[in-house]
């Protein structure tokens, strides 16, 4: 009887440590790997989405960059051109300054001479002339103009142009230059009042002209054929006041010293 409840109670104590032991054992979710996957998938998704959209994007701004390139070499080519044609403006002026530069020298040196070439202008001016044409623009007008001087030598036409082209174009860029060779040329004709006026204009008009210096001297000039010496020493002294360093400064300092004796 004692070893039946003796086998007995050995029994239920092993069921009881089973039964523990069951309850003590982690559970485990066969849906578990199921539910990560589908997780990781969706990852996986949203970073090819992501991925596809910076690679647009990035296609995009290339193109953009491609876009810009070559829009900055259009503008590098346009810029190269008008340098060029800047170029071209430049050295027809200096052949301008260097061509009534000599008229003046001539005008100086030959009066009598001068006057005879004047009348020969003219003659050839009045066979010659052609009439000017306001649909010419800004630039081809000033070029006829110029072109009346350096290639045709046709000074008389070359007054009417320039003249033409300051009454047209009152507000261009090259309306000073075209105010001062006008009054170079009226002062080589010996139009000295005319030519005082165009380089007053300069002088008063266009303070930030590179020719002003030389139009100041000018003024001077005329204002000692005038015989208005006090007019010529204030322009004189002007010019030595503003532009010390300039040409047209050590070309007035001797004049002003023979005012001024």
């Amino acid at each position: 009887m004692k070893l039946n409840k003796v086998l007995f109670g050995m029994m239920f104590t092993a069921s009881a440590f089973s039964a523990l032991a069951v309850a003590k054992a982690p559970v485990i979710d066969v849906n578990a790997n199921s539910i990560d996957s589908a997780a990781l998938m969706d990852q996986l998704t949203t970073l090819t989405r992501k991925l596809d959209s910076r690679n647009k994007a990035q296609i995009k701004l290339q193109r953009q960059l491609d876009q810009l390139q070559n829009e900055v070499s259009e503008l590098r080519g346009v810029t190269e051109l008008h340098t060029h044609q800047l170029g071209e403006v430049l050295e027809r002026q200096r052949e301008l300054y260097q061509e009534i530069d000599r008229r003046v020298n001539e005008v100086l040196k030959s009066p009598n001479k001068q006057k005879a070439s004047t009348a020969n202008t003219t003659i050839a001016a009045v066979k010659t002339t052609t009439e000017y044409s306001n649909n010419l623009t800004e630039n081809e007008s000033y070029d006829r103009a110029v072109n009346f001087v350096l290639k045709d030598k046709n000074y008389q036409q070359a007054i009417v142009e320039f003249k033409a082209f300051n009454k047209n174009f009152p507000k261009s860029s090259y309306a000073p230059n075209s105010h001062y060779w006008l009054g170079q040329l009226l002062f080589n004709q010996g139009e000295l009042t005319e030519a005082h006026n165009e380089f007053l204009i300069v002088v008063n008009a266009h303070k930030d002209s590179s020719k002003r210096p030389d139009a100041l001297l000018k003024l001077g000039m005329i204002e000692e054929k005038q015989k208005d010496n006090n007019k010529a020493i204030l322009s004189y002294q002007q010019l030595l006041k503003e532009y010390p360093d300039s040409t047209s400064a050590k070309l007035a300092k001797p004049r002003l010293a023979s005012l001024t004796k």
